[in-house]
């Protein structure tokens, strides 16, 4: 099966400005943005994306109680895509349905907020929560998708730090084409506004971002910018063979065409432009076409003045010739959702296939020339009349990259 064609046959999100496809890409299109300053504990009032989503639509009180932010972030995309796919499990093999969730990190919030609540009785442990263990464990967000929904399959976390989303996209695609499942559910999510150690480890490296209005300070490539926000969020896809979709005859968004990962293995934070062209030009390799083929890049760019510059070298290098190729940017309406973030910027871009708009990259007044690349969509729209294959880059810490390609659906 390994020349087996896959796609995307729904999508499930949940975003700091949106909680569907439909009203994510209108602000994409837009120029909407839904930063806001958060409360975090120890640090004051900083900028974050947060999610307003009703978890209650699949969970009940109790559930919500002795379960995870990120978990109940996971059910619900895992929901809407499978909503979306018109996919029902009670009507197929549940053994034979894979859950492959991206995260950065995971159980952070949780031990964060049982040792403040142990602070409050003198550090008595008979007060430490006997959900904590499930809570924290490695697989626990895919857990909690497959506790919840019934599905029997094989489920597990991916910890690649940003580059996460992308990955879990990668292993969906590597299982179906193994065989060993017939449908998954991959993608990313993040909890990470819920730790005050993500936000004070961004703030001791120089890269929390900081600024008046919080939904400027996501301001990638500009020459003001300072550094990331932090933001929530989740996207799941459900993703199948193609020859599966045809016999029930389900909707495809696109053709996942290509992939790449590799490893900079020269710095535990500043990346490395070589090592990120070269897993660009992997997945250009996989999908057998050439750069200038490719329609819009979709940019990893954090708004950090070292990482953002660095992947402009890395995209010019591919892409420096092709003229046609646009780039665009997602962070800068959402912020930086971690392990959600490469799932969420290629799901924004899906709907270009239909409607022939690459989304711009907003909150830029005085573009870096380091990162002044050729077809950079900004603070506006750009109308191309046909789009047919989306990149989608994604960078994290310890040097891990990732790119998946997805092409428009014909036949």
């Amino acid at each position: 099966m390994q020349g087996e064609r896959v796609v995307i046959t729904g999508v499930g999100l949940t975003a700091p400005n949106a909680n569907h496809l439909t009203d994510f890409r209108h602000g994409l299109l837009n120029g909407i943005s839904r930063i806001q300053e958060l409360e975090v504990r120890h640090m004051g009032k900083l900028p974050a994306g947060v999610c307003d989503f009703d978890p209650l639509k699949y969970q009940s009180k109790k559930e919500l109680r002795n379960c995870t932010r990120a978990g109940s972030i996971g059910i619900f995309c895992a929901q809407e895509a499978l909503a979306d796919a018109r996919i029902r499990l009670d009507g197929i093999d549940t053994n034979r349905v894979g859950v492959y969730v991206g995260i950065t990190e995971h159980g952070n919030v949780e031990t964060e907020n049982e040792v403040y609540n142990l602070s409050q009785f003198a550090f008595d442990v008979k007060f430490w929560s006997p959900h904590h263990n499930p809570r924290t464990i490695a697989n626990n967000p895919a857990g909690e998708i497959n506790l919840k929904l019934g599905i029997r399959g094989p489920h597990y976390t991916i910890g690649a730090a940003c580059a996460a989303g992308n990955a879990g996209i990668i292993q969906a695609i590597q299982m179906l084409r193994l065989g060993e499942v017939d449908l998954a559910l991959a993608g990313g999510v993040s909890e990470s506004i819920r730790s005050f150690g993500i936000f004070a480890g961004f703030r001791s490296q120089g890269a929390l971002g900081h600024g008046t209005d919080p939904n400027r300070v996501s301001c990638p490539f500009d020459r003001r910018r300072n550094g990331i926000v932090v933001s929530e969020g989740g996207c799941l896809f459900t993703m199948e063979r193609l020859e599966d979709v045809r016999k029930r005859n389900g909707k495809i968004y696109g053709e996942v065409i290509g992939y790449g990962m590799n490893t900079d293995a020269t710095d535990a934070v500043l990346p490395n432009a070589k090592r990120q062209a070269e897993c660009i030009r992997l997945a250009l390799e996989r999908a057998q076409i050439r750069a200038d083929q490719v329609d819009i890049v979709n940019t990893h760019a954090t708004s950090t003045p070292m990482g953002d510059s660095i992947e402009c070298e890395a995209i010019r290098e591919v892409f420096g010739q092709s003229k046609k190729t646009y780039i665009n940017n997602t962070k800068s309406f959402i912020g930086h959702a971690m392990g959600a973030a490469g799932a969420l910027e290629l799901a924004g871009n899906l709907p270009a296939f239909q409607d022939g708009y690459v989304h711009p990259t907003i909150n830029i007044e005085d573009l870096d020339p380091k990162c002044a690349l050729e077809n950079l969509v900004i603070n506006g729209a750009k109308y191309t009349g046909t789009v047919n294959i989306v990149l989608n880059t994604s960078f994290g810490m310890l040097g891990t990259n990732s790119t998946v390609i997805v092409k428009k659906f014909e036949g």
